[in-house]
């Protein structure tokens, strides 16, 4: 089946949602995308939606949720060495610019003091692994502020393994304007945990399956991550940074996954589990390919899929790839030797330090040629076209983000209360806002 065939659109769509976002927000002040640090936190803040600080890239834009709208269980004993920590992620973003955010309400020993010779010692901490921490999930309007909780999981016995790789996924109402239909979805094997709004709660769906041309397991089953979902196409996709990418339809009643390879070249074995010992070789190569999300990235720019991939070693080699329209294979796009692009400038990254490597951020949503990277305390954005830096800027340490986009229409704070429509029916809206008053109850 080919790729056009598959998102079930013409060909003329390619492009189109960047050429509306580039022309309906040239006027505004706000940048028409955002980086979104993937770290957020829950504050004591008062207010009843979330506080997004939201900056051109390539900075990192910055989120919280106020703690009280959090779900959580009875604090620890005061007097303890526990400490409730909220730990907060933004998973994914829907291609209209809607978050999805987990929360877990973990439990965590204390800082404590020890005595080495005359020396005090912060002794490093973990997680407290009898606690069964609560769950939150929000979908975020990052425009306005507001959340929206969506109901607990009550399907399935791995309810709390269900957050690493989900996606939302929207389908536009009629016109360019706000969706009318979400989805929540997390691809598990031949199961699908999802969120339906049609339903307003969750069900696990059954999928076809898959045709995979090896036979090999996909990373995403054993709960760990590379990258995050993205939608495109009226699909979700998850990946695979070792082999490859696999899409469905949330929407479905029995969603058909469809599987996409990496570049040849760029397909690696299978990677051997994690091994306890982390000096041997195994461990060791272990180690790196879990680390694979640092220099390789899938994700849709300008309407399109694409790859790209950094070398780790000198002299630092960028490449990016494009999907094409038939899904039959991958053109190599650009190559850019980022050594030789800034060896010339006076750049406040260099030089760098032993053993830093440039990272990849994100994929610029709507410029195919821009990639944003990470190269130590930086963030760097890098035109392949014109073999230029195009901006930079210094971050906290965050080095994972997620690209979201900010049509207008996301100031009208789609996500409220606004009745039915014209026709009658129930709108998006009216399901969400449904679905979180009677969690509230």
């Amino acid at each position: 089946m080919s790729l056009r065939r598959l998102l079930g659109l013409p060909a003329a769509v390619s492009g189109r949602l960047s050429r509306s976002l580039s022309t309906s927000t040239a006027a505004s002040s706000r940048p028409p995308w955002i980086l979104v640090d993937q770290a957020t936190t829950a504050t004591e803040s008062a207010a009843l939606g979330a506080s997004v600080r939201i900056v051109e890239p390539p900075r990192f834009s910055a989120l919280t949720v106020p703690a009280l709208l959090v779900d959580t269980s009875a604090g620890p004993d005061p007097d303890s060495d526990v400490m409730q920590l909220l730990v907060g992620r933004v998973c994914s973003a829907s291609a209209d610019g809607l978050l999805l955010i987990t929360v877990y309400d973990a439990r965590a020993t204390a800082p404590i003091l020890a005595t080495q010779g005359a020396n005090h010692v912060r002794r490093a901490t973990g997680l407290d692994p009898e606690h069964d921490p609560a769950t939150t999930r929000f979908l975020c309007n990052p425009l306005t502020g507001q959340l929206t909780r969506l109901p607990v999981i009550d399907v399935g016995p791995r309810r709390l393994v269900c957050g690493p790789h989900m996606g939302v996924l929207t389908q536009a109402g009629r016109g360019h304007g706000p969706a009318d239909r979400l989805a929540v979805a997390e691809l598990q094997g031949n199961k699908m945990p999802r969120f339906l709004s049609d339903t307003g709660k969750w069900d696990i769906a059954v999928t076809a399956r898959c045709q995979l041309p090896l036979c090999r397991r996909f990373y995403s089953e054993s709960g760990r991550r590379d990258q995050e979902a993205f939608p495109l196409g009226g699909r979700l996709w998850w990946v695979d940074l070792t082999w490859g990418a696999i899409s469905a339809d949330p929407f479905s009643d029995r969603p058909e996954p469809c599987f996409v390879e990496l570049p040849r070249g760029s397909v690696m074995p299978e990677r051997p589990e994690r091994v306890p010992g982390l000096l041997d070789l195994e461990g060791a190569e272990a180690m790196s390919r879990c680390a694979l999300g640092r220099y390789r990235r899938m994700g849709v720019s300008d309407g399109r899929l694409r790859y790209a991939e950094v070398w780790q070693r000198e002299p630092f080699v960028l490449s990016s790839w494009t999907l094409d329209d038939e899904g039959s294979g991958w053109t190599l796009e650009r190559r850019v030797v980022l050594s030789r692009l800034w060896a010339d400038g006076d750049h406040p990254w260099l030089p760098l330090p032993e053993k830093t490597t440039p990272q990849i951020g994100a994929l610029d949503p709507l410029n195919g040629n821009v990639i944003y990277l990470t190269v130590g305390m930086h963030s760097i954005g890098v035109d392949m076209s014109k073999e230029e830096v195009i901006g930079s800027s210094l971050h906290n340490g965050a080095s994972l983000c997620v690209p979201c986009v900010l049509p207008p229409w996301l100031e009208s704070s789609w996500i409220s209360a606004r009745g039915k429509d014209n026709t009658g029916s129930k709108t998006l809206a009216d399901v969400l806002v449904r679905s979180d008053r009677h969690h509230t109850k």
